[in-house]
């Protein structure tokens, strides 16, 4: 019974392996059935199911990319010789892979591929783009827009990847496209408030982490240190109020009481001898009595708030893009106590509290600083969010 089951599955395995073979060939994606006939080959290299696909999947994919190669070169557009050279190393790959496995034998006929030598059609088609590219991105370069410059560093970046350096002003030229295609935002603080902030605060405020924000093209600045360079947007994050509440003291007073072991009291018969057990001992029992202690619990209160928006502005055109709300609050708290009476009547959590001293109230100044740090989370996310609008 257990060799029939092995057997069931065995024969399962063999017929799933070969459904998803045949949908590889019938969807087009004979890379990836020759990749998978090799491997079944290496393991078994009498299997003719895998050598039956393989051969035909490598007829076809050479068929295939070289009736794409024809139709390319006939066109004759010089922006397809990057395809042509891909189209190429993808045939030479593909010759590379089906080696490890030939000859392949196939219903008793042994199947060999004769092999074709391509590095002079892929350093012919390699040189071609490489042309192409540091032709076209020099001309890209002409728009003087930062699109253009843009498509001509990734060009012009190709034209090196290709060409190892045969064209010497290569370098520059990317350089170039990538100081002109970056765009530059400033992010500055607009104190709109009564209260005079110091510079401090305010390069605590935009101290984001720039790295984290900056994207292959956009680059974001805390600080105008060159006055020459020249911004392409602004983000000024407005603070428009500050409020910080007075010194907030609240008592409250109760009176906790407990019911204590006081002591111990004979029992006496009735002609007032003490009573004994069984075992001869003095009866006695427990007396209680009621103590009590007045708490005065004292909580103290603070509290910040900051409110204003951000503006994101676009420098060319001049332009409004969006303005955000942003604020931030910062809450102060502190639970101190002092006890009046029998500390005994107190819970473990009530005397605890009563060990704890009142502290002194932070300043003004102080509770801004935090409330900034909660601030500046709320900037961050807002730039964040909206960096599809600085491209």
């Amino acid at each position: 019974m257990v060799m029939k089951w092995y057997s069931f599955l065995f024969t399962l395995l063999i017929l799933s392996g070969c459904a998803s073979s045949k949908k590889l060939l019938q969807k087009g994606d004979y890379d990836s059935l020759i990749d998978k006939s090799v491997k079944n080959l290496i393991k078994n290299p009498d299997s003719e199911d895998d050598a039956e696909m393989l051969d035909k999947a490598y007829n076809l994919a050479n068929e295939r990319d070289q009736e794409r190669v024809r139709y390319l070169k006939l066109e004759g557009n010089p922006d397809t010789w990057d395809e042509i050279f891909s189209l190429y190393n993808s045939m030479k790959y593909r010759q590379t892979t089906v080696r490890k496995v030939l000859p392949l034998h196939i219903n008793g006929r042994t199947v060999e591929y004769e092999f074709v030598d391509y590095d002079a059609e892929i350093v012919a088609a390699k040189r071609n783009a490489s042309e192409f590219f540091y032709a076209h991105g020099k001309k890209l370069m002409e728009n003087n827009n930062k699109e253009s410059y843009r498509q001509a560093y990734n060009e012009l970046t190709r034209a090196r990847e290709y060409s190892g350096g045969s064209y010497p002003d290569l370098d520059g030229l990317i350089d170039e496209c990538r100081y002109k295609g970056m765009s530059r935002v400033l992010l500055s603080v607009v104190n709109r408030t009564i209260i005079n902030l110091p510079q401090e605060f305010s390069d605590g405020l935009v101290a984001v982490n720039a790295t984290e924000l900056n994207s292959q093209w956009v680059e974001y600045y805390t600080r105008n240190y060159d006055k020459q360079t020249d911004y392409d947007y602004y983000v000024d994050i407005i603070l428009q109020a500050i409020n910080v509440s007075p010194d907030l003291v609240k008592s409250t007073d109760y009176i906790e009481k407990k019911t204590i072991e006081d002591g111990f009291e004979y029992v006496l018969d009735d002609r007032g001898n003490v009573m004994k057990d069984t075992a001869g001992n003095d009866i006695k029992i427990a007396k209680y009595k009621e103590v009590q202690c007045a708490v005065v619990e004292q909580l103290q209160q603070k509290d910040c708030n900051i409110t204003g928006e951000i503006e994101f502005n676009s420098a060319n055109p001049q332009s409004l893009l969006k303005k955000q709300p942003i604020a931030a609050v910062t809450h102060f708290e502190y639970v101190s106590a002092r006890a009046i009476g029998d500390l005994t009547a107190l819970s473990p959590e009530k005397k605890s509290l009563v060990d704890i001293e009142p502290i002194p109230f932070p300043d003004d100044i102080q509770m801004i600083v935090d409330c900034t740090e909660a601030l500046k989370n709320s900037i961050h996310d807002a730039i964040r969010y909206n960096r599809n609008l600085l491209r």
